[in-house]
This record gives C-alpha cells, structure tokens and sequence, in this order.
C-alpha cells in the first residue's frame, strides 16, 4: 500500500514538473523570438544605412578621382606657362640690357649739355623772377596810393554830403522847437516821429564817421556837428542813450539783431558793436527801442 501512494506521488510531481517547464520553455521561446525579430529590425536598418555609406564613399572617390585629373591638368598648364614665362623673362632681360647700354651711350654724350641747359634756364628764370617782383613791387606801391588817394576823395565826398544833411537836420530841430512851443498837448500826445527820424539820421552818420580815417579833411569838424545836434535833440528833452562799446546783459530793454561768435572776447562776455537803430528817450521815458548787432565771446 505504501508503494501504491509513493508511485502515485512520483508520478504527480513528474506531471507538475514538465507542465511547469513547458509553460517557461514557451514564454523563453516568445522572448527570443521577439529578440529575433528585433535584431533583424535593426539589421535591416543597418544595411540600408551601409547602402547609403557606399553611395556616398563611391560619390566622394569619384569626386577624389575627378580633383585628381584636374590637378594634373592644372600641374601641365603650371610647367608650361612657367617655361613660357622662362623663355619670355629671357628676353625681356636680353632686350632690357640692350637699352640700358643704349641709354647710358645717349646719357654719357647729352648728360653735359642737358646740365648747361638746366643751368641756363634756372639763371635765365632768376633773372626775370627778380625783373617782374621789381616790376610788380611798383605797380603795387602805385596801386595802393592811387587807392588810398581815392579812399580819400570818396570819404571826403561823403563828409560833404553829410556835412549838408547835418544842416538839414539843423533845420528840422528847429521845426521840433516851433512843435513844441506851439503845442499845448500833454506829453503822451506829442508827435514824436520827425525827432525819431532826426536821432535815426544821427545815428547813421556816427556809425560811418567811426569808419573813417580821422585823417581825412572835414571830419572834425562834422564830428563837431553831430555833437551839436544831440545837445540841440537833448535841449527839447531827447536824449539818445551812448550804447556802442558798452558790454550787453539780459537786463537791457534792447533788441539783438545778431550776435556774432568772437574768440578774442572773454567767454560769455558780449560787447555792442554797432547802432542799427538808436535808443530815443523824451523826458526820461524810452520812446523807442535800440536795435543792435553784438560779439559775443566763446
């Protein structure tokens, strides 16, 4: 009885055992054939890409082959052109020598005259260099008296001319007078445009006798003139304000035509330099403005 069941159990363990082995033995055999499968995969991707590589090694050696050719093409026309150049050098060499010794035959006969003939060319120049600056230096000194000789005639001329016009401003004073005392309008009524005119007129001749030579006959005298004129306009209550020369700031109730840059100014310094149109004061209230030109230092 004890044999029976030990047989029974041997013969159940062996059934269990190769029902075990064989499950494994399929799953084993699924993953190996999935590896299989795999590795053929990437085989056949690999040979492709070896495909590929091949084309491009065989593009390349032909590429190789074709660079090949053309350097040994291009190494014949090298050796040719340098024989070419050789041969040419040659001659070039050959023909230069011949006419360098020709040269130095011509140099050696002519080399002589051609230093006589600089020579004489260079003293000949001097000569009528020196001849023509003594010429010129004549015809200056001629030039600048005839000019100086007119400057001062013209000057002369205007000194006249302005000589007449202070007289007729004497003239229109006197009718400012005759205004004046034949008015009984308050100030702020008065007509004050023929004194204007007047102060503009002598403004004007002030500004061209400060360009004249004070040399020039008649000048004092209209200076003396001018003068006169301001005392006469001061007498009837005028008064035109001395603002040439005068350093200009901010404050001044005039207007600046143009200011011009001057390096010879101290920096931000600016001086009048010119009456366009003059300042009028009547009974110490500005009747009208100052229009001027300045430089202004930088």
């Amino acid at each position: 009885m004890r044999k029976t069941l030990l047989a029974i159990l041997v013969v159940l363990a062996t059934n269990s055992f190769a029902q075990i082995t064989q499950t494994d033995l399929d799953k084993e055999m699924k993953t190996v054939d999935n590896k299989i499968r795999s590795l053929n995969s990437k085989n056949a991707s690999l040979e492709n890409e070896v495909g590929t590589l091949k084309t491009q090694l065989d593009a390349a050696q032909k590429q190789i082959d074709d660079l090949e050719s053309k350097t040994e093409s291009n190494s014949t026309a090298i050796n040719a052109t340098s024989e070419e150049l050789g041969l040419k050098i040659s001659t070039t060499e050959s023909t230069t020598n011949q006419k360098i010794t020709a040269v130095d035959q011509s140099v050696s006969k002519s080399t002589l005259y051609s230093i006589i003939g600089v020579l004489l060319a260079v003293l000949i120049s001097g000569i009528l260099y020196f001849l023509l600056s003594k010429r010129q230096k004549v015809d200056r000194s001629d030039l600048i008296e005839k000019l100086s000789k007119t400057k001062s005639s013209l000057e002369e001329g205007l000194i006249k001319e302005f000589g007449k016009q202070t007289e007729l401003l004497e003239t229109q004073i006197k009718l400012i007078e005759g205004q004046k005392s034949n008015s009984s309008a308050p100030a702020a009524e008065i007509d004050h445009s023929l004194a204007l005119r007047v102060a503009d007129e002598i403004t004007l001749i002030e500004r061209n006798i400060s360009l004249m030579d004070s040399s020039v006959k008649g000048l004092k005298q209209l200076s003396r003139s001018v003068t006169k004129l301001r005392d006469n306009l001061m007498a009837n209550g005028y008064e035109i304000p001395e603002l040439l020369g005068k350093k200009y700031d901010q404050g001044m109730k005039v207007i600046v035509v143009s200011s011009i840059p001057d390096e010879s100014i101290e920096k931000d310094q600016e001086i009048i330099t010119k009456i366009i149109k003059p300042q009028v004061n009547y009974q110490d209230k500005m009747i009208q403005t100052a229009q001027i030109e300045t430089l202004k230092g930088i």
